[in-house]
């Protein structure tokens, strides 16, 4: 089953003093693109963390984020004591009358009155945050699949109209032999040419061989079903899919330059205008 590169995974945990937050999203890209936003406290974890996510979403432009919100008392700010108490010494020193109240005021507002210290990872803590991430990576997989699937309806019923148009058009060619050989013999009577009806006959096989769509039917059937196939495959296969596209392409493109037919040429735009559909969409698969 094939997995679309679009998605979106969320997952939340309430810790006793914080809530954790893990939020990823995905869009198609031809590489993996991988930006994460997190505390910097979690930094020295984000080597291991990139692995992780680039090893189960492979492809994509993804954005991970992590996000802390603290819901109890706890805090990384703390009150530099000794530096408040150097600075109201000061401000007494300059109004010895200044009331104690005020002199604090100021002196909390004083460069260094506050020092931030700087938290170590708990382990534990760690251990109950890869679990939401993972939890994120699931849920965002998940999409991925559902949304999968509905690409590979899409590409099942767009392949099958591709096969009907294609068989349509080719229904046309005992037609278009018969109107090739009536123009060509209707040419010649306007020229009041006398010809060899064997040579004619030679002639017009040579003619027609070179509008001949035989092969062309036959590889772009051939491709239709490697789509297909390729559609089921287990491993990640947009680029596959992407490669074949351009052969049917190819021999869509071939069949409209050779069918010299209005209503074939008709079908071939028709065709042309499903497989860039497909093509369109084949950008989203993984």
């Amino acid at each position: 089953m094939i997995q679309s590169m679009t998605g979106f995974g969320k997952a939340s945990l309430q810790l006793p003093s914080k809530k954790i937050t893990v939020e990823i999203k995905s869009l198609n890209s031809k590489g993996l693109d991988l930006n994460t936003r997190m505390s910097s406290i979690y930094r020295e974890m984000e080597l291991g963390l990139r692995n992780q996510i680039s090893q189960l979403l492979e492809r994509g432009k993804i954005d991970f984020s992590l996000y802390i919100e603290v819901t109890g008392e706890e805090t990384s700010s703390k009150i530099n004591v000794p530096i408040v108490k150097g600075y109201m010494n000061q401000l007494k020193a300059v109004n010895a009358a200044a009331d104690d109240t005020e002199l604090l005021k100021m002196a909390i507002r004083m460069p260094d009155a506050l020092k931030t210290e700087r938290e170590e990872i708990d382990e534990k803590e760690w251990q109950e945050i890869q679990k939401v991430i993972h939890q994120a990576l699931e849920n965002i997989v998940q999409f991925r699949k559902d949304e999968g699937a509905s690409l590979e309806k899409e590409f099942q019923l767009r392949i099958a109209k591709i096969r009907t148009l294609m068989k349509e058009a080719v229904a046309y060619d005992a037609e278009r032999v018969a109107t090739v050989k009536t123009r060509l013999r209707t040419a010649l009577e306007e020229l009041k040419a006398s010809v060899d009806e064997n040579r004619f006959e030679q002639e017009l096989i040579f003619y027609l061989e070179k509008y001949d769509i035989t092969e062309e039917k036959v590889r772009l059937e051939n491709h239709l079903n490697y789509f297909i196939e390729t559609l089921s495959g287990k491993e990640a296969n947009g680029r596959k899919l992407g490669f074949i596209t351009q052969e049917m392409g190819r021999e869509i493109n071939t069949m409209g330059s050779k069918s010299n037919h209005a209503e074939m040429q008709k079908l071939v735009v028709m065709m042309k205008d499903e497989l860039e559909k497909i093509k369109e969409q084949v950008l989203n698969v993984l």
